[in-house]
């Protein structure tokens, strides 16, 4: 039995930030998108290389808060990345941990905290 690749759900309350935050920001593609009707949730999928999430502004589908790890083969390059963008939201540092990752932590405008990290296991 093998498992594959985890897709999380985060909460989100607006489209127009989620799209500020995860595709101009953070550099996250929107795959696809989908409302049952123009005056319901979003419900949406974004990715960037391997990594994959789902966004909902459906209440019962994740809660606010969430936490999660996601891998970067390049952590220093991604930082610069987000630094050369002068998020006014966020400005991200570059973390030495003792257990000797490197990582980058944010928070998305819905109280997610996403840590990308250069750490061998997340």
């Amino acid at each position: 039995m093998q498992f594959d690749q985890v897709t999380p759900i985060l909460r989100s309350f607006d489209a127009a930030k989620a799209r500020e935050f995860y595709v101009d920001f953070l550099g996250f593609a929107i795959d696809w998108e989908h409302r049952f009707a123009p005056d319901l949730p979003l419900y949406m999928q974004l990715s960037r290389g391997g990594c994959v999430l789902h966004l909902s502004e459906h209440h019962g589908d994740a809660c606010p808060g969430a936490a999660m790890r996601i891998r970067v083969s390049d952590i220093e390059a991604f930082h610069a990345e987000l630094a050369a963008k002068r998020y006014r939201h966020a400005r991200p540092g570059l973390e030495d941990r003792p257990w000797g990752s490197r990582d980058v932590s944010v928070t998305d405008p819905f109280g997610n905290r996403l840590t990308f990290t250069d750490a061998v296991s997340t």
